[in-house]
């Protein structure tokens, strides 16, 4: 499958994504995921990019697709792809459909995760991540909690409760969704791409995808 994940911070794009690749073995691909291995292999690209992320700057968008469009052109692309939070902007999306107009690759569908404003919040407040760099498993206090004095289960690492999700935090994220991301799913709806599917439950919400890509949606 050839998919774009769209949907507010806590929607559980990274969720799904990694469950839909363990389905057909499409790839997971987040923009920053791809930065930072553009950056550790020490490309030119990735150097352009660390550059930028080493001042505090956005990477420029004519970076980013550059870098998307070597990432898309990797073999084990070849299977599918599912872009987990890119594109983010309605700019992006217009140079994606350029590049992958120019590349010959057909997107499938742009889904877009509903999930009800309170539940993010409780999502994201009580959502907890592993403090080692290396793991990074994520863990939620409620409902798939860390060990009983706040370790990682994985490496025992200490787990933190991250900056950007305080309450606080995620409201200001959630603002500049609706400003700037928001537009997407009108711009995916024009272009006929879009399915809109309710979730609340990511296994749920992953047997409906599967679902429909089965039957063409």
């Amino acid at each position: 499958m050839k998919v774009i994940l769209l949907g507010a911070p806590g929607a559980g794009k990274g969720t799904i994504a990694k469950l839909l690749s363990d389905y057909d073995g499409s790839v997971q691909i987040s923009t920053g995921d791809i930065l930072r291995k553009s950056v550790k292999e020490g490309a030119d690209l990735g150097k352009k990019a660390k550059a930028y992320m080493d001042s505090g700057d956005l990477v420029p968008d004519s970076l980013i697709m550059d870098i998307m469009e070597n990432r898309i052109q990797e073999p084990d692309c070849e299977r599918g792809f599912l872009l987990d939070g890119f594109p983010r902007t309605v700019p992006q999306a217009e140079a994606l459909k350029k590049l992958l107009e120019k590349l010959g690759i057909t997107l499938d569908y742009a889904i877009n995760l509903e999930v009800p404003r309170e539940v993010i919040l409780d999502r994201l407040t009580t959502r907890r991540t592993c403090s080692n760099s290396e793991c990074q498993a994520i863990y939620n206090i409620k409902s798939d909690p860390p060990t009983d004095d706040g370790k990682c289960k994985k490496c025992d690492s200490p787990v933190i409760q991250r900056d950007d999700e305080t309450e606080e935090a995620i409201l200001n994220r959630l603002e500049i969704y609706n400003e700037k991301t928001f537009p997407l799913i009108g711009f995916y709806e024009k272009e006929g791409l879009l399915k809109n599917i309710l979730s609340l439950n990511s296994k749920e919400t992953v047997e409906e995808i599967k679902k429909n890509l089965q039957t063409g949606m």
